[in-house]
């Protein structure tokens, strides 16, 4: 990461995520157009391994406060048995079933967020362990929820702003 400036300040991620709407776009369709979805794979994931170590997410705790989290039926079970709550408490109190059998956090920010660090953290959903989910396959066609989030998450936005320099991309 050669000469640039990491950003973790959610302020000028949140107005740079306004400013570079167009680029974005214009960004998002050079990606899908170049149609080499292993290449981009691996560039998105060595950024993501030299970006994300230099950013403490509790310093942030951004997602927490703005994603709606997906849980599955057998994740509720396992925070009852962790809480040592009745399901039917734990469902009631924290989620709202969705249409599926998955189940939405039903509160902003999360109910387990405090001082920007995760009380079930050890415990935490699968969705949580796995975001920004940079490090798997098909980024190309997750393009909508990364530029969704882009303005949210400083890895999100230092990776994606990262990979536009490492393939030499400009809005002519």
């Amino acid at each position: 990461m050669k000469n640039y400036p990491l950003h973790t300040s959610l302020s000028f991620i949140a107005q740079e995520a306004d400013n570079n709407e167009k680029e974005n776009d214009a960004f998002a369709a050079f990606l899908r157009n170049i149609r080499q979805d292993q290449l981009i794979d691996e560039m998105v994931r060595q950024l993501n391994d030299e970006i994300s170590p230099l950013i403490d997410c509790t310093a942030c705790g951004n997602c927490c406060k703005s994603l709606m989290i997906r849980v599955s039926i057998d994740e509720v079970k396992y925070l009852a048995d962790v809480l040592q709550q009745p399901v039917e408490e734990v469902e009631k109190k924290y989620f709202d079933q969705g249409i599926t059998d998955q189940y939405v956090i039903n509160m902003l920010p999360c109910h387990f967020l405090s001082d920007n660090k995760c009380t079930i953290y050890e415990n935490r959903f699968h969705t949580c362990r796995e975001f920004p989910h940079l490090h798997r396959d098909k980024f190309t066609g997750r393009l909508f929820n990364m530029f969704m989030y882009y303005g949210v998450c400083p890895i999100i936005f230092n990776v994606i702003e990262q990979l536009k320099i490492r393939m030499s991309f400009s809005v002519e």
